[in-house]
């Protein structure tokens, strides 16, 4: 029974990670489909390291904007990573993507703190 533990872990962890993609899959489905456009500028870049079991180590990058809603709300917001909505990859050492920087973003009302950028 105790051999067994382990991988009863792992099964949960592949399962949390499998809801987890399918959950932001659909958001950004949503929002792609059903977001309100908006000009954002980027305010923050936040830089990740790891490093695996060989020494190897990658950066990552989280991207955050400010935009106003359709009601003049100032709203800051975690930009989706990964593919944009015109599924060009969003690549943050050959990205535009800086402090600064303008984007167009789209969001949802009822969820304005994740958006896409749409271009």
């Amino acid at each position: 029974m105790l051999q067994i533990l382990p991988y009863v872990g792992l099964g949960v962890i592949a399962v949390v990670i499998l809801v987890v993609v399918i959950f932001t899959a659909k958001l950004n489905n949503e929002i792609k489909q059903n977001g309100i456009e908006a000009d954002a500028v980027v305010t923050a870049v936040k830089e990740h390291e790891s490093t695996d079991e060989d020494g190897f180590v990658s950066v990552s990058y989280t991207f955050y904007v400010t935009y106003r809603t359709m009601e003049g709300k100032t709203v800051e917001a975690k930009l989706a990573s990964g593919k944009s909505i015109d599924n060009r990859i969003v690549k943050a050492w050959d990205s535009d993507l800086r402090q600064g920087s303008k984007v167009r973003i789209k969001y949802l009302p009822e969820k304005p703190n994740y958006v896409i950028r749409i271009g």
